[in-house]
């Protein structure tokens, strides 16, 4: 094989046979040229590309082909057959246009010629050609061959004017790279720049080490770049894609590992001691069997609190499978270290129910203090003072304990439950006050919305995961079904007999838009409706968000003691109230639910031992809606439906609520690079054991890379 190039190989496959690309010196400045300055970019088009997010080279050469177009199925004009699309070059003869006099429709002509013979290429609407095509000129042609007025004519669907005989075509021939484009930048345009700036495309540095290279059998950053943007074949930009994946991944788990690294070496925690009397007479009190996973659970937690490396993190759990109760746990080891835990929770309604399962299942081991904003002065003063002595040992509240006013005696764990409706700045508002007195709490984030492991590694990748899997004994699950608009009434008497059997029932109404006062008032109009209506014998009520709290509050409680028996609310029940007693859950407008959010709501009925129902009304209007209520109906995992909606959505939607300082993917997508992030993390867990903070000179390109993506979100490690 003397005089074959080396072939690079990633993952086991083929590279193809394009030779390594030369290596040139690097300069940074090259890269921050604005696309401006290049030839035949006028002032006009500058200002298209700027708005469409490219000023630079750099961000030129970041701006990734979607998919490909397969041209390299030229043919001679002799050769073409009908209906078939091809590309053909010829030198044009004659040009002409005319109009169609029925659909008044423009039609350009113009006879082409190679060396087997000629045909006549036709454009629609293009009357501007007559003024840019002359005889002469050499063409290559995209388009199909077929019979058009008569005659065989080859309908043009993309050509371009070849200033060299000999020379490449880049829009019509060979593997077309398709970018994301608009209606003021388009792909042609954008196709036409990428050529311009290829020699850019040489000079890139590879973040990687080159250790790493070889062992993986990488090819280097600047032959991928250039193979994903210029490929020769499909397989070629296939396995350039891979790599640059895979450096995608490892850039952010990398940043991610750092943060974390950083975030356990710049605090200590308290250590608490072995559990003792408190922690088993709390375990021993329980009136139920802690399923295994729990169990498991308990174990991950224990190590970590047992620790001075301050814990981070994410306890996951699908709907009802127990997490509470592990946290309980944990508040509990701090109080009987003779230090404190905080609880917090988005809501008054849910803080109040932790609250309360803290009371019957704590009692007098820890009393915990509840502070919400519904607490008078006088109460509120008091709580603060019980907290800020260390006589409570535990406090459960919302948002009103991130306030300036709470002190705390010694704060050794913070519990955030349902973290995502906690901005980032809110979450770490309590961590921020302990570590300014030199140390940090153990900090455990609870989520019962499952999250996919690849979503996990990338938003909280800087936490490590507990899963709690499964529901405890005696939990049955719960029927979907969907309901058509003409079952309505079917659905509705199948409802008043759970009533009448002393069942209660939820009735969610969807957001019709942004707005709560419209979302309250299509709630209130559905109450009434339901009143004088389908349920009229039933005792109905509304909650929602325009309420204030301490009416919420009531019609909650009310709901709860079996006062009422049709409850009508917007999707703030999401995560709301414990009512063994409610076994219907009925979704108006299904179809404006999302997938996580759905099942969160089916999760409110099914938590007693009688059979539980969710009945969806929706009229799915697009095949992603359709998708997410099949989901629905063919599963109560939350894991699987997690998967399902990472599918469905992608990772773009799911991780808008992610937290700050994650960057963007611009090549991976979850879904379908689950392998390559997996492997990412790995590499990136080996490099940080042999670098902990990237010191070494063979780790300054990476340090770099990683310092870039995440910008200021990485503190010490990287300035070191």
């Amino acid at each position: 094989m003397t005089g074959q190039p080396p072939l690079h190989r990633f993952g086991g496959g083929r590279y193809d046979q394009r030779p390594p690309v030369t290596r040139l010196s690097f300069d940074p400045a090259a890269f921050a040229r604005p696309l401006a300055d290049l030839e035949h970019v006028t002032a006009a088009v500058a200002r298209r590309l700027a708005t469409f997010g490219l000023e630079t080279v750099g961000d030129l050469i970041e701006h990734f082909p979607r998919r490909y177009e397969d041209f390299r199925d030229r043919k001679s004009i002799r050769d073409l057959k009908v209906g078939e699309e091809a590309t053909i070059r010829g030198e044009v003869v004659r040009v002409s246009a005319d109009r169609t006099a029925r659909r008044r429709v423009d039609i350009v002509r113009v006879v082409v010629r190679d060396d087997t013979g000629a045909v006549e290429a036709v454009w629609f609407n293009q009357r501007y050609l007559t003024r840019v095509l002359q005889e002469g000129m050499r063409l290559s042609l995209r388009g199909t061959f077929r019979p058009q007025g008569g005659r065989q004519s080859f309908a043009v669907k993309g050509h371009e004017i070849l200033e060299e005989e000999s020379g490449e075509g880049v829009h019509t021939e060979g593997v077309v790279s398709v970018y994301p484009a608009s209606e003021q930048v388009s792909a042609k345009l954008l196709r036409g720049l990428v050529h311009a700036v290829a020699p850019a495309m040489r000079r890139l540095p590879d973040p990687l080490p080159s250790a790493l290279l070889v062992r993986e059998r990488l090819p280097g950053r600047a032959d991928a770049v250039t193979a994903v943007h210029l490929p020769r074949t499909l397989a070629e930009a296939k396995l350039a894609r891979e790599r640059l994946v895979l450096e995608e991944l490892l850039l952010m788990q990398v940043g991610l590992l750092l943060h974390k690294q950083e975030q356990q070496q710049l605090y200590s925690a308290p250590a608490l001691p072995a559990p003792a009397d408190l922690s088993r007479a709390f375990l021993d009190g329980l009136p139920f069997e802690l399923t295994a996973h729990q169990l498991a659970a308990l174990d991950e937690l224990e190590a970590d609190l047992r620790r001075e490396t301050p814990m981070r993190r994410l306890l996951q759990g699908d709907v009802g499978s127990g997490k509470t109760v592990v946290a309980l746990y944990c508040l509990i080891r701090a109080a009987e270290a003779g230090l404190q835990g905080v609880l917090l929770a988005p809501t008054e309604t849910l803080a109040a129910q932790h609250a309360e399962t803290a009371a019957r299942l704590v009692g007098a081991l820890a009393p915990a203090e509840l502070v919400t904003a519904s607490l008078t002065a006088r109460e509120r003063r008091e709580a603060l003072a019980r907290i800020a002595s260390g006589e409570a040992r535990i406090a459960i509240g919302t948002h009103a304990l991130l306030q300036e006013d709470v002190r705390f005696a010694g704060l050794a764990l913070v519990v955030v439950d349902e973290q995502h409706r906690f901005g980032v700045e809110q979450r770490d508002a309590l961590v921020r006050r302990t570590e300014r007195a030199g140390g940090a709490p153990h900090v455990l984030h609870m989520t019962a919305t499952p999250i996919p492991r690849t979503l996990a590694l990338t938003v909280y990748g800087d936490l490590d995961v507990t899963t709690i899997a499964g529901v405890p004994a005696g939990r049955q699950p719960v029927v979907t079904r969907l309901v058509d608009e003409d079952k309505r009434e079917v659905g509705y008497d199948f409802v008043r007999k759970q009533i009448a059997r002393g069942r209660q029932v939820y009735v969610v109404c969807p957001a019709i838009d942004e707005s709560e006062s419209i979302s309250a008032a299509t709630a209130v109009a559905e109450a009434e409706r339901l009143q004088a209506g389908p349920f009229r014998d039933a005792r109905v009520a509304v909650a929602h968000g325009q309420l204030k709290s301490a009416q919420r509050d009531d019609v909650m409680r009310s709901f709860k003691s079996g006062e009422l028996d049709v409850l009508v609310a917007t999707s703030l029940i999401e995560v709301g109230i414990d009512v063994p007693n409610a076994t219907v859950m009925i979704v108006e407008g299904a179809e404006r639910f999302g997938l996580a959010q759905l099942h969160q709501l089916r999760g409110r009925v099914g938590r007693g031992s009688e059979k539980s129902y969710c009945l969806l009304f929706a009229t799915a209007e697009t095949g992603s809606s359709q998708a997410r209520l099949e989901a629905l109906l063919e599963t109560n995992d939350g894991f699987e439906l997690a998967d399902r909606d990472l599918e469905i959505r992608g990772e773009g939607q799911v991780m808008g609520s992610r937290q700050a300082g994650v960057p963007d993917l611009k090549l991976a997508r979850l879904a379908r690079d689950r392998v390559a992030l997996l492997r990412a993390r790995e590499l990136a867990a080996e490099l940080l054991t042999a670098d902990p903070g990237l010191l070494a000179p063979a780790s300054a390109p990476l340090k770099a890379a990683v310092e870039d993506a995440f910008g200021h979100e990485l503190g010490w490690l990287l300035k070191a």
